[in-house]
């Protein structure tokens, strides 16, 4: 028997942290036959973002998805990551949702359950860890890790006791920032194996550049099992290389027994996978060593600078890291790990944008109030009843948050039967709503158009001078031949093998006319909506139509004086360079719109982009989002500080106030995407 055992992360954490859970089960099972026979402890398979990520972007579902790669696995265990009360989704579920959702993982081929909690807290484990006993599995409970005054060794050891006693089989380590130092791991885990016996696992990406030699010292500390990637998947806000450890550990009293030869025959075959998501790669391959002194993981690091960009206010990177240290100091020193990274993290950017805790988003505000459950440390009480008072509570609460909330699934069936128009429905539809309730019905409508296909991008081929260069590129299966010529004028027509057909399945793009300027998409997106009528007198620097591109929208500007024909409807999908305007010219045949997105109808509004201005007092967004839903109905009489409107902005809610009293009148559709400081409401 090996000494130490590995856990391989390819088929879900190495593809999470490095191109945004994007990998399809096209993409994986081919080489599950070579992963089966390598001798792995487990393959980590499933959870964490690959739920969210198969619905929301790859329209696969991801039940079908565990089945399919346990046919595929027979000789492996299958893991999955479990944020305990919160199972996938972003809240506490009732007991009731966290047993059946558990008993069907298992049913379904979860072989492992990895179960943590964000802030560490042992009564959010109860739940999935009764239901897991249930089911005969194996139950890792981890300990979410933290470098903060309050976070020392001893009390990581008395927490793996807790869990111990609350029924695990083993204890993992999870370092989702590459915070674990060598000789720290070495001595938190002697610690550890003070005050139990059970197995330890740890699991440490490589952000700052420690982790082989953190997975090394801990092994020779008496840890039984070690979290790695594949080499072609390794590395960067990822983790240790699988091949490295098995070398550095052959021929020692901690060999792996794995057959090199055999990981590296799947390490080539990643490789090439790899370039199929090319798009979606972070910029960041080395270390991060910025990340030793803020302590915030990788991933929240370009997602935060993601969401500032957004903001417009990138220039204030250097003050929101400073901030975070403040607002998880406030908040108790919970671990920056989902959700806790999140909604510490847009505080945070709340904090630098509107001055400190003026705004609190409502998740922050359950966090403070002791909802999501008890934070390691004492939290700031001014904070705290800041948060009270907003959500109208008179204290915080102390007894498990679960407790108070009633049995919840034969409601979510009901809502399953409806939004589904049947009598019957699968468990496992009504969990896939019940974890994504604003994701699901979009998904459930596409599911049988089947998986997205990604395939690597097509480069240009090079022109000799004088002649078009021509290529083609994929967008969601279908293919577009691209021709670039000379003067910079493009053509671009189905491939023949997609003749008639354009990405999902809508009516395909019209081709641009003779003579025209080709205004061209400068990134692969979506147009997202005219902002000028067909045929309007446009001149150059004009915004004529709106891209989203990674989350972001994009104005597109004319570049010559002329009128506009549109090539592209609304809803496309397009590939960077693809015709999507031209100005002048003979148009060609227009394109069919496609159908409008279902946007929730509010009131006095339905069916209306926006609603016309009654010279009231104005509502601005504060931030870029979402307008997720109105507090009151439209005509409501509102005083100063009352609630209208909720925003979604960063993953996060926030509440939209009244500045004086009046009647409350919508300037826009709940449903819509707002730009910060765009008028939203008026008060008369």
């Amino acid at each position: 028997m090996p000494k130490v055992k590995l856990t391989d992360l390819v088929l879900r954490d190495a593809h999470q942290s490095l191109f945004a859970t994007r990998m399809v089960t096209a993409d994986m099972l081919p080489v599950c036959e070579k992963l089966d026979k390598a001798g792995f402890f487990a393959l980590e398979a499933w959870g964490g973002a690959t739920f969210d990520s198969c619905i929301r972007f790859l329209n696969e579902d991801p039940w079908e998805r565990l089945k399919k790669l346990k046919a595929a696995l027979p000789n492996t265990k299958i893991m999955m990551l479990l944020r305990g009360q919160n199972l996938l989704g972003y809240r506490h579920y009732a007991d009731d949702v966290v047993a059946k959702f558990v008993e069907y993982a298992a049913k379904d081929g979860v072989d492992v359950f990895r179960i943590f909690d964000a802030v560490n807290d042992p009564r959010n484990f109860q739940a999935a860890t009764a239901a897991a006993k249930k089911t005969g599995k194996h139950i890792q409970a981890a300990i979410s890790y933290a470098v903060t005054p309050f976070h020392t060794i001893e009390k990581y050891a008395e927490l793996a006791k807790q869990y111990a006693d609350i029924g695990a089989d083993s204890i993992a380590i999870k370092d989702m920032s590459g915070l674990l130092k060598p000789y720290v791991a070495y001595d938190l885990v002697k610690a550890i194996k003070k005050v139990t016996d059970l197995p330890i696992e740890i699991h440490s990406h490589s952000t700052t550049g420690m982790s082989v030699a953190t997975l090394t010292k801990a092994a020779e500390a008496g840890a039984e099992i070690l979290d790695t990637v594949i080499s072609s998947l390794a590395m960067g806000t990822s983790h240790s290389p699988t091949e490295t450890m098995v070398e550095i550990f052959k021929g020692t009293e901690y060999d792996t027994g794995l057959d090199t030869n055999l990981l590296l025959e799947i390490a080539a075959y990643f490789r090439e996978i790899r370039k199929n998501y090319k798009k979606f790669e972070s910029s960041f391959l080395g270390a991060d060593t910025r990340i030793l002194v803020s302590q915030v993981p990788g991933g929240m690091l370009s997602n935060l600078e993601s969401q500032l960009k957004e903001q417009g206010a990138s220039d204030k990177i250097d003050a929101v890291l400073k901030e975070i240290a403040v607002v998880q100091k406030d908040a108790g020193y919970p671990p920056l790990v989902t959700p806790t990274s999140q909604i510490v993290g847009t505080q945070a950017v709340f904090n630098v944008l509107f001055g400190r805790y003026n705004r609190l988003s409502g998740e922050f505000q359950d966090l403070m109030a002791g909802k999501y459950g008890a934070c390691p440390a004492p939290k700031n009480t001014e904070v705290v009843k800041k948060a009270l008072e907003a959500l109208k509570m008179e204290q915080e609460i102390t007894h498990r948050p679960a407790d108070d909330i009633p049995p919840e699934y034969s409601k979510l069936e009901d809502e399953a039967k409806k939004l589904l128009g049947t009598d019957t429905v699968s468990v496992e539809d009504v969990l896939t709503l019940a974890m994504f309730p604003k994701v699901a019905p979009n998904f459930f409508k596409k599911r049988a158009e089947g998986p997205v296909v990604f395939k690597p991008e097509a480069e240009a081929a090079p022109a000799a001078p004088g002649q078009a260069a021509r290529y083609t590129v994929n967008v969601n299966g279908a293919n577009y031949n691209v021709v670039v010529a000379p003067a910079g004028t493009v053509a671009v027509a189905p491939a023949p093998s997609q003749a008639g057909s354009s990405p999902g399945g809508s009516p395909a793009s019209a081709a641009p006319g003779v003579g025209s300027v080709v205004i061209p998409a400068p990134v692969a997106g979506t147009v997202l909506r005219y902002s000028v009528g067909e045929g309007t007198e446009v001149k150059p620097g004009d915004t004529v139509l709106i891209i989203e591109s990674m989350k972001m929208e994009l104005e597109i500007k004319a570049t010559d004086s002329g009128k506009i024909h549109f090539l592209a409807a609304a809803g496309t999908q397009v590939a960077a360079q693809q015709p999507v305007a031209e100005i002048g010219g003979v148009p060609g045949a227009a394109p069919v719109p496609a159908p409008a997105a279902e946007v929730p109808a509010s009131p006095a509004q339905a069916g209306s982009v926006s609603a016309p201005s009654t010279g009231g007092t104005v509502i601005p967004a504060p931030v870029a989002g979402t307008v997720l839903r109105y507090a009151v109905n439209e005509g409501a009489q509102a005083v100063p500080g009352d609630t209208i409107i909720i925003i979604e902005s960063m993953k996060m809610e926030l509440e939209i106030k009244a500045t004086v009293a009046g009647s409350v009148h919508f300037l826009v559709p709940t449903g819509t995407q707002v730009a910060s400081q765009q008028p939203i409401a008026e008060i008369n």
